[in-house]
């Protein structure tokens, strides 16, 4: 079979007003980025009708090299569309440091891509280096307001700049050295754009206006009093709304077969909230009749965050959840053998039908090495808990191999759906937490440390109680744990701080060791990736 990137380069693409137009998108609502791509500007689209019936592709616990979430969600949106559904696929955009550390790109791959993938997965329409520019201008002001004289008498500052790549050496620094002329010294740190509190308000913000009152709010440090020091205080959110203006516009593309897909915000799910922006996934509901979107890693981390943080926000009820899992990552949380590994999946399961009372389908995508008694005993196991396991081949086959996926996926749309959330809004922040880790993760308990104590009592104190709670945990594992493999319960979650993104509207709780910076394997993906004479990019994936 040929590699993923001689897959997408050898693909005959139908411009991209041509995709438009089938879904209902004229051509004056286009602003051309070449001739496969363009970003759609929601003011020109008429008022949608009925919405669309929303599918959500999650996962159990991933390995290091994920387990084919998009892949699953492009060849479930080609084979709905090969149902006869008007369908369209709403996905986050890649960021450079998986690009170029361990996962590679976040296209799809094989026969179930978006393309042009290499536009994607590299700079596509600059929407990551906006995010990037608004975060760091807001960073700079900062600087330069205490600089000349600090009236608002700024004591801490808790913003941090932030950079599209891993580099795990910006995680703690010190800038300003030497003082004035150069600045003012103080110890600063980076954060990944994919990690950024701009990157979540901006996913999450209904339009320009709502994204303009959402930086604003964003804290970025606090006063002699204590009190929160907002960007608002320091007048910048103008600015920053000025280099997100264009960005915010969804980026339409297709699939490989040419099913048109929304690409638009790139949050991580294992630090934010994991889910593309709500514009694009909103003006999808329009438009098709099927809208299948993803949240990042495993169902522990990006669909307890879709339910608790998006559909809150939104007043979204997903009509199904795909789980995506494989034989290998079975195989690799029971410590080589499938039987031992299969009750994290089932964990994921009852967390997606039970704690949020969703009907869900299992997608097994399926691996060339997988055999057909390694198949069949995933989807018994299943079945004894009352849910389909479908295996799905669209890798290798595209929209064909995941047509008995998309045929359940249908059928799901009408079975009963008790649409809930993991905690009650006005619970305490310690509470929420803990009703996720109780609840979502099967902990025993939540340990605070003394930090964390102390940002609880301020949040509550600064009237930031009443938000929801975003976990910031390791994917690998439904404890804080990565090496704690499968489905462990009764074990202590340790949240070392917590962090308000009061424009996103959310707490972020820091669980172990987790990082607001990655950094890069030992053998990154940039090491393979190369670019031929002619300008031809090879070991993308």
């Amino acid at each position: 079979m040929p590699s993923d990137i001689e897959i997408a380069q050898s693909t005959r693409m139908a411009p991209i007003e041509d995709i438009a137009q089938a879904i209902g998108i004229s051509p004056g609502a286009l602003i051309h980025y070449g001739p496969y791509k363009a970003k759609v500007d929601p003011a020109a689209l008429p008022a949608p009708a009925k919405p669309g019936k929303l599918v959500l592709v999650s996962a159990m616990s991933p390995t290091p090299a994920g387990e084919g979430k998009t892949t699953t969600l492009v060849g479930l949106a080609d084979g709905l569309s090969r149902l006869g559904k008007t369908v369209m696929a709403a996905l986050r955009e890649p960021s450079l440091g998986p690009v170029f550390g361990i996962k590679g790109g976040a296209a799809g791959g094989g026969y179930a891509q978006v393309v042009p993938m290499e536009d994607i997965n590299l700079h596509f329409t600059g929407d990551l280096h906006a995010i990037t520019a608004a975060n760091n201008l807001l960073a700079a002001l900062i600087d330069n307001h205490i600089y000349q004289g600090n009236q608002l008498g700024i004591t801490t500052v808790t913003w941090r700049r932030c950079l599209d790549m891993n580099d795990r050496q910006l995680r703690i620094i010190v800038d300003g050295v030497g003082g004035r002329p150069n600045g003012v010294e103080r110890p600063d740190g980076f954060d990944i754009t994919a990690a950024s509190e701009v990157m979540a308000a901006f996913c999450l913000a209904t339009g320009l206006n709502d994204l303009k009152a959402r930086l604003g709010r964003m804290v970025v440090g606090r006063g002699g009093q204590g009190q929160p020091i907002t960007a608002g205080d320091l007048q910048a959110e103008g600015a920053m709304a000025v280099l997100l203006r264009d960005a915010l516009r969804p980026n339409l593309v297709q699939t490989l077969e040419k099913t048109p897909a929304l690409v638009h915000g790139g949050p991580f799910g294992n630090i934010a909230h994991g889910c593309n922006s709500v514009i694009a996934t909103e003006m999808a509901l329009g438009l098709a009749e099927f809208v299948v979107t993803e949240a990042g890693f495993g169902a522990d981390l990006g669909a307890e965050k879709f339910s608790d943080i998006v559909c809150r926000q939104r007043g979204w009820q997903p009509a199904v959840v795909v789980i995506v899992a494989t034989v290998r990552s079975l195989k690799h949380h029971g410590g080589g053998d499938l039987r031992t590994g299969l009750p994290n999946l089932l964990r994921h399961i009852d967390n997606v039908t039970n704690v949020f009372g969703l009907p869900a389908v299992v997608a097994i995508n399926r691996f060339p090495d997988d055999t057909p008694d390694e198949l069949a005993l995933v989807q018994s196991r299943c079945a004894d808990i009352g849910v389909e396991a479908v295996v799905a081949d669209h890798h290798a086959r595209g929209g064909a191999g995941a047509e008995s996926l998309a045929q359940a996926v249908v059928r799901l749309t009408d079975a009963p759906n008790r649409f809930g959330f993991a905690y009650d809004l006005g619970q305490p922040i310690a509470d929420k937490i803990e009703a996720v880790a109780t609840r979502v993760y099967r902990a025993g308990g939540v340990r605070f440390t003394d930090e964390a104590r102390a940002d609880l009592a301020w949040l509550e104190e600064h009237g930031f109680g009443g938000l929801p709670v975003c976990m910031a945990k390791t994917q690998y594992s439904f404890s804080d744990d990565p090496k704690l493999l499968g489905a462990p319960e009764g074990f202590d979650l340790t949240v070392r701080a917590l962090r308000v993104s009061a424009g996103a509207g959310f707490v972020v709780a820091l669980t172990g060791t987790i990082m607001t910076m990655p950094g890069l394997p030992k053998e990154p993906s940039a090491t393979r990736i190369d670019l031929d004479d002619a300008g031809v990019i090879s070991g993308l994936f």
